[in-house]
């Protein structure tokens, strides 16, 4: 064991339990520097939404605390990550930078400039997905562009197992360190909702409570929003503070196949955009390239304030902006009112949900949008669209979630959320009538879709 100090680089990994960098760099030196560096919110604030800055607030407070039980501390940083990182390692005399491999090209990047520029050693770990993008491809060696033969070789698969946590960790006294930020930092207002707390503790006991009471039944109530049968680990699981290998171990003994699917679709989107990193700014099937997408205008804002009389996409919209959360059936109802009937681009409401999601990943969330639009990888076709109405009589047959969370229509009957009012009146004072038709708006769809198919022909 080495007596220089080491860089522990705390990216999405705000955890001590089966942190793969954070072990090996206990293990390399006596001395561990654990650092988060903070971005430079002056322009960023602009589109991070307090709900997401919040629970990173929670995740760092909670992080520092679980290294002092160790006897060390969170070094707090501020600035471009490159620079800090290089700034720390000066001061310190570091021999090392270790840390965990990000998912998505913006670290990525970040990660080849540091090993071009670092005057010291340079370790990196898989810690995101179970099984690496590179790890599970076709018998040709190209990518799975399809989900169900990609998912197949993933269930087959053996996982890694988790970790333990380090015992201790000790850092130099001397090193000075940025405080904890907090939503004032931001100057960030949080509105009063249902907000879910950040950090190693709070994820740990959601999970337990999840693999007894919700991914046990996860078949059966996954896609009832007003139901609390998802597994709410999403979150957790995007800023690293539970270990996706822990959890799917628990998992698997649940008996939920489904549950364990969606974890391999996690991985799947993250193997998509490494293989494929253009879909961050074009749609994955080249065919649906230069859609026709009409220009925002004001019912672009009344779908992202959840004023459009559509009770269920109202419900999801809103439930988004107070709580930074909307259940995944709700997404997908969302997304394709946003493609499908207001015919805007799906780029427009992946970069609303990026902003408020505090689970925002952004290969998941890149694969969600470009999926509801019919655009991206293993997506619904072009033609299946689905109807708000139906599908608020399907999902929430007694009213329960539109009612939370559309508090003008507490006292009307379910029966009238499940179709349009026949007198094109809104449904409550206060309440606006349906801004759209979508019979007619689903064939202008069909119409805009099928014009194009015929032109890149």
């Amino acid at each position: 064991m080495s007596t220089a100090p080491i860089i522990h680089w705390f990216r999405r990994d705000l955890r001590l339990t089966d942190n793969p960098s954070l072990i090996a760099a206990c293990e390399a030196s006596e001395l561990v520097i654990p650092v988060y560096i903070l971005s430079d919110w002056k322009e960023r604030h602009l589109w991070t939404g307090p709900q997401r800055q919040s629970f990173l607030c929670q995740c760092l407070e909670s992080l520092d605390n679980n290294l002092k039980h160790l006897g060390g501390r969170l070094i707090l940083r501020q600035g471009d990550a490159l620079e800090q990182l290089l700034k720390l390692q000066h001061e310190t005399g570091a021999s090392a930078i270790y840390f965990n491999k990000d998912v998505d090209p913006y670290g990525q990047a970040v990660e080849q400039k540091l090993q071009q520029v670092t005057s010291g050693a340079v370790f990196s770990f898989d810690d995101a997905p179970l099984h690496h993008p590179g790890e599970i491809l076709k018998g040709d060696g190209t990518p799975y562009r399809v989900y169900t033969p990609y998912s197949k070789r993933w269930l087959a698969l053996p996982k890694k197992k988790p970790l333990a946590r380090p015992k201790s960790l000790r850092v130099p006294k001397t090193i000075k360190s940025d405080p904890l930020p907090t939503l004032s930092t931001w100057n960030l207002p949080l509105s009063a909702g249902d907000h879910l707390f950040g950090g190693e503790k709070a994820a740990r006991k959601r999970m337990i409570e999840a693999l007894e009471s919700k991914i046990p039944s996860y078949d059966q109530t996954r896609d009832i929003p007003s139901a609390s049968g998802t597994s709410r680990l999403s979150q957790d699981l995007r800023w690293g503070t539970l270990s996706i290998r822990e959890l799917y171990q628990k998992a698997a003994k649940s008996g939920s196949l489904q549950y364990l699917k969606e974890l391999a679709w996690r991985d799947f989107y993250f193997q998509i955009l490494q293989h494929y990193p253009d879909v961050l700014n074009l749609e994955f099937n080249p065919d649906w390239r230069g859609l026709p997408w009409k220009q925002p205008d004001d019912l672009f804002e009344a779908w992202k304030q959840g004023r459009t009389g559509f009770p269920i996409v109202d419900a999801g919209m809103r439930e988004l902006q107070q709580t930074g959360f909307m259940h995944n059936r709700v997404r997908m109802i969302t997304a394709m009112f946003l493609t499908k009937d207001l015919h805007l681009d799906w780029r427009l409401g992946e970069q609303h949900f990026a902003q408020h999601l505090i689970d925002g990943e952004i290969a998941s969330n890149n694969g969600g949008w470009q999926w509801s639009a019919g655009t991206g990888a293993d997506a619904a076709p072009y033609f299946r669209i689905q109807n708000p109405w139906t599908q608020c009589k399907r999902f929430d047959p007694q009213g329960h979630y539109v009612r939370k969370w559309v508090r003008e229509l507490a006292e009307v009957h379910e029966s009238r959320f499940f179709l349009p009012p026949s007198d094109s009146q809104p449904l409550a004072p206060d309440y606006p009538p349906p801004v759209l038709d979508h019979d007619r708006e689903r064939k202008v769809t069909l119409s805009i879709f099928k014009k194009h198919r015929e032109q890149q022909r």
